[in-house]
């Protein structure tokens, strides 16, 4: 089954030229199905960019996905054009009393920032609440996953000494979890940050569990299960040559930057990168949402009113 966008959001025809099963909202509503409803809150500085990553992995399972563009109510964008956020994008404000099966919260290029000094750091606290009555499962992905696991658990995170860029090798640490189904024993994850969780102080914390991890880089995917959550630290959802990108937008403006890791072939950036971390991403996020169709209400306004465990 398709992922239901509208027709003229620039992903719909990014992922229809991919082969991705898309449908507009005409479409949708003439089958007689309840769609899983995934919220994308997308802090990423390059919206467009992202929503592409996010829809890509979302829409390439069997069931049918309307995704929602949510935004921070107050803060604005500086990267995106106003048109596109006004035409796609829905306010919190807007959305919160509505429910939903799924909620992916973007990283944001802030990491140098205390949580508290975070402009609309209130509002994602409020948001971190609603999870908790009109969400039935949240996945925090790099800064967002840092923030969630420090609001719910208090967990810190500590600025590295260099960023950690490129391409490491994550132990499958977990081999019998349900969002793990499939995974070899070890992945190749890209990795932008400059910021780690420490792996003693997860431990330390009640109820979680690290599915995936690196000696390199420390922990990367973390279960939840009281606040339905999981927060995973680096990118699955990057593009081939998202790091690229990155790399190249660094050396332009004489920024002091790594060539990344294990990334281009021979670590030779006059080389095409090689994306080895395609099929694991496709897993993990088919995993998420096969787990969501399994547990989530039918009826949509039970969503958050029902205790199930994700793990059951």
């Amino acid at each position: 089954m398709p992922i239901k966008i509208p027709a003229d959001l620039p992903a719909y025809d990014v992922l229809t030229n991919e082969g991705v099963m898309v449908m507009s909202p005409d479409q949708a509503a003439r089958q007689d199905i309840r769609p899983m409803r995934i919220g994308l809150l997308n802090l990423m500085p390059k919206k467009i960019q992202t929503e592409n990553q996010f829809a890509r992995l979302i829409g390439a399972t069997p069931l049918q996905i309307e995704l929602t563009l949510i935004r921070m109510t107050e803060h604005k964008t500086k990267n995106t054009a106003a048109a596109h956020m006004a035409e796609f994008y829905r306010p919190f404000q807007e959305v919160k009393d509505e429910k939903f099966d799924g909620l992916i919260i973007t990283g944001a290029p802030i990491e140098h920032l205390e949580f508290g000094d975070v402009t609309y750091w209130d509002e994602l606290r409020e948001i971190f609440e609603w999870t908790q009555t009109n969400v039935h499962s949240t996945f925090g992905v790099c800064w967002g996953g840092m923030a969630m696991i420090n609001y719910f658990h208090g967990i810190k995170k500590h600025i590295l000494d260099a960023k950690a860029f490129g391409c490491f090798r994550h132990k499958n640490l977990q081999p019998t979890s349900r969002l793990l189904r499939g995974f070899s024993d070890d992945c190749v994850i890209p990795v932008s940050r400059w910021t780690e969780m420490h792996q003693s102080e997860i431990d330390a914390a009640e109820g979680l569990t690290t599915l995936l991890g690196s000696e390199e880089v420390g922990p990367c995917l973390v279960e939840d299960p009281a606040h339905r959550a999981l927060y995973i630290f680096n990118h699955f959802e990057y593009d081939s040559d998202t790091l690229k990108q990155e790399y190249d937008r660094d050396v332009e403006a004489g920024t002091e930057i790594n060539v990344p890791v294990n990334y281009y072939p021979h670590d030779d950036p006059s080389q095409a990168p090689t994306n080895r971390w395609r099929s694991h991403a496709h897993l993990l996020y088919g995993n998420w949402l096969s787990e969501l169709y399994l547990t989530t209400p039918y009826d949509v306004s039970k969503i958050g009113m029902e205790t199930t465990d994700l793990r059951a």
